[in-house]
C-alpha cells in the first residue's frame, strides 16, 4: 500500500533557511519546555521525557561548574550510546564548554592521543572504558575522571539483574577507589544544584571537536560551532518535510561520537522534540531489530553494512518495520541493491546522502520525496555549494560530467581543525572544503562520488574506481558484503581484489566470482583475485575499511607470502 506521506517533494534549488540565533543547547530547552511530556529517549525500553532530560543536563552541567569546568575547557565524552552521552554532550555545551566525543573502540595509544591534542582536563567515561583511562591518565592533562555505568538508566528490573549477573565486568566501587579526583555521575548529580551559573555562549563559538581522519592518518579535530551544527540540523529537517514536532523516533543506531550521528539522529530528534531510540551496539542487529519491531522508529540514519544487515536478518517477516518512512545512508556508496529490497521490506524511502565530519557532517542528500537518482549522493543541502575542481591543483572548475574534487561551502563548515593551522588551510581554502573526495555533477545539479581520492586503483596507467566494481559484486545474489581494494602487482603496478562475504548458506569460488565481474565491467576492472572472509574491518560507524586490507596485503607481500 502506497505511504500517503510519499509526495513529490524536490527541493531544486536549496532555498534560504532560518538558523536559530542560539547556542545549541538551547534546542533542548526549547523542546522541554513546548513537550515537556514527550519521550527523549527510549533506552532499554526505559523512556526519559524531556522535562526529565532537560533537568538532568542542567543539574549535569552545575556539577561540571562545582568541578571547576568553564567556558571554552574541553570535555571528553567516551560513551557508548546511552542517555548519559545525550546528558553529557548537553550538559558541557550548556556551560559553554567544548565536546570531545571518543571512538569506545579506541585503544589506549588513541585515547591517549586524543586527550592530548585536545587538551580535556575533565572526562565522562563508561566504567568500562574507565581502565583505559587509568591506564593513559597520568600523561594527560585529566584532572578530573567521571565515571558512569550503563545501568544507570536501566528499567528497574534489567537493572537488578544486570547488576547480579555482569556488574564485575561493567566496573565497581572499588574501580575507582583511591583514585583521585574520580567521581561516579550519579552522585555528582545528587549532590549539584539544579541549575548552573548562566554562561553567556554565542552561536559562534566552538561546540565540538570531531576527530576524523584516523584511518589515513594521525586524526584531527575538526572544529565546529554551535552555529556549523544548529544549521546541519535545520538542513536536515528541512529536508525531511514532513517531519512533525514530538511525534517521531529516530533509530539511534550510529555512534553518537560520530558526526553523523551526532547531527542526523540526536540533535535532529532534540530539535523537533522527537524521541531518540538509543542502541548501544550497532552490530548487534538483533537488539536493533527488537527495538524496531516494539518501538516503530519512524527516521533511520544509516549507513550501507547497517542496511545490508537489516536485509538479511533471519526470519525479517515476522517483524513490524512498516513504521519506518525516512532513511539516509551515508559514509560509503549505497548499492542499489540495498537500496532496492530494504524499500520493498519496509516501505519507507531510502536515499542516499554524503556529508564529512569537517561539515557537521551533511552537505547532500537525494530528495526522500522527490526524484532518487540511485548512485548519487544528490542535490547540495539548502544554503550549500557544491563544485567540482581539477584533481591536479584543485584550481579551475571542471565542466559538467568531467571527474574532479568536491569542493562543498556552506554555514555547516567547521572552523578549522584545532591547532592545525596547516592541514586547515590545506582543506579551506577561500571559503571553500576541500572533501578529497573524487565526483562528477550531471546537468541536473546531482553529484556523484566516484571514489575517494586515496582509494583509487590505477593498474596498467587505467584509472578504476573501487565503487564501480563493488556496484557489480552486490548484483551477485550469493554476495551479502563485499569491498575492493588495489593491492601491489608487479606488472600492473596495482591490480583489483575483491574481498567478499557470503551470504548464509551459500558457497562460491574465487573463478566463479571472477566470472561473474567480466562482461559487466570493462576488463582491466574485473578483479584479478577474491578472498572469501567471515568478517570485513570496519569503523564503529560501520563503515569498510579498505586501507587496512590494502595494508594487509603489503604486509603478506613484504613477507613473501
Amino acid at each position: 500500500m502506497e505511504k500517503p506521506w510519499l509526495t513529490n517533494y524536490e527541493p531544486q534549488v536549496p532555498p534560504t533557511l532560518t538558523y536559530p540565533q542560539r547556542p545549541l543547547d538551547a534546542n533542548l530547552t526549547e523542546s522541554a519546555r513546548q513537550y515537556p511530556n514527550a519521550t527523549a529517549t527510549i533506552f532499554m525500553n526505559a523512556k526519559l521525557t524531556y522535562a526529565q532530560l532537560n533537568a538532568l543536563v542542567d543539574r549535569f552541567a552545575a556539577a561540571l561548574q562545582q568541578l571547576g569546568v568553564k567556558k571554552g575547557d574541553r570535555v571528553g565524552v567516551y560513551i557508548a550510546n546511552c542517555p548519559q552521552f545525550v546528558i553529557g554532550y548537553y550538559g558541557a555545551l550548556r556551560l559553554g564548554a567544548i565536546v570531545a566525543p571518543f571512538n569506545p573502540l579506541y585503544a589506549a595509544r588513541e585515547v591517549e592521543h586524543q586527550l592530548q591534542d585536545s587538551g580535556a582536563e575533565t572526562m565522562l567515561v563508561m566504567s568500562r572504558f574507565y581502565p583505559i583511562v587509568q591506564q593513559v591518565r597520568a600523561h594527560t592533562a585529566l584532572k578530573n575522571v567521571i565515571v558512569t555505568n550503563i545501568k544507570e538508566y536501566f528499567p528497574p528490573l534489567l537493572k537488578l539483574l544486570f547488576t547480579l549477573a555482569k556488574e564485575k565486568h561493567e566496573g565497581d566501587r572499588q574501580d575507582i577507589a583511591g583514585d583521585a579526583n574520580t567521581y561516579w555521575f550519579q552522585e555528582l548529580l545528587s549532590k549539584a544544584p539544579a541549575q548552573p551559573s548562566p554562561v553567556d555562549v554565542q552561536p559562534a563559538d566552538t561546540a565540538v571537536l570531531l576527530y576524523t581522519g584516523g584511518t589515513t592518518g594521525v586524526p584531527k579535530g575538526a572544529e565546529l560551532s554551535h552555529a556549523n551544527i544548529m544549521a546541519n540540523a535545520v538542513m536536515c529537517r528541512h529536508w525531511m518535510h514532513d517531519i512533525q514536532e514530538a511525534k517521531e523516533v529516530a533509530l539511534t543506531a550510529l555512534p553518537l561520537y560520530h558526526s553523523f550521528g551526532m547531527t542526523t539522529c540526536m540533535n535532529l530528534a532534540v530539535f523537533a522534540a522527537g524521541a531518540m531510540l538509543l542502541i548501544p551496539n550497532p552490530r548487534d542487529i538483533p537488539t536493533l531489530m527488537k527495538n524496531v519491531n516494539q518501538h516503530h522508529p519512524t527516521l533511520f540514519a544509516g549507513v550501507p553494512t547497517m542496511y545490508v544487515a537489516f536485509n538479511n536478518f533471519p526470519d525479517i517477516a515476522k517483524y513490524n518495520v512498516k513504521s519506518i518512512r525516512a532513511c539516509i545512508s551515508g559514509a560509503a556508496g549505497l548499492p542499489v541493491e540495498v537500496q532496492t529490497k530494504f524499500q520493498e521490506l519496509t516501505g519507507g524511502r531510502l536515499v542516499e546522502g554524503y556529508g564529512l565530519s569537517e561539515a557537521s557532517p551533511v552537505t547532500h542528500g537525494n530528495p526522500v520525496y522527490g526524484q532518487n537518482k540511485i548512485g548519487t549522493i544528490g542535490l547540495p543541502f539548502p544554503d550549500t555549494e557544491a563544485k567540482i575542481m581539477d584533481l591536479e591543483t584543485g584550481t579551475k572548475e571542471m565542466p559538467v560530467g568531467e571527474i574532479g574534487e568536491l569542493v562543498v561551502r556552506g554555514p555547516q563548515v567547521m572552523k578549522g581543525y584545532w591547532n592545525m593551522p596547516e592541514e586547515t588551510a590545506h582543506t579551506l581554502r577561500d571559503g571553500w572544503l576541500y572533501t578529497g573526495d573524487i565526483a562528477k555533477m550531471d546537468e541536473a545539479g546531482y553529484f556523484q562520488i566516484v571514489d575517494r581520492k586515496k582509494d583509487m586503483i590505477i593498474a596498467g596507467g587505467f584509472n578504476i574506481y573501487p565503487r564501480d566494481v563493488e556496484e557489480v559484486l552486490y548484483q551477485n545474489p550469493k554476495i551479502k558484503e563485499a569491498v575492493v581494494a588495489g593491492i601491489p602487482d608487479p606488472y600492473r603496478g596495482e591490480t583489483v581484489k575483491a574481498y567478499v562475504i557470503l551470504k548464509a548458506g551459500e558457497t562460491a569460488t574465487e573463478e566463479e566470482i571472477i566470472e561473474f565481474c567480466k562482461g559487466k565491467m570493462a576488463k582491466y576492472k574485473v578483479p584479478s583475485a577474491v578472498e572469501f572472509r567471515e568478517s570485513l574491518p570496519k569503523t564503529a560507524v560501520g563503515k569498510i575499511l579498505r586501507r587496512m586490507l590494502v595494508e594487509e596485503e603489503k604486509r603478506k607481500a613484504g613477507q613473501g607470502k
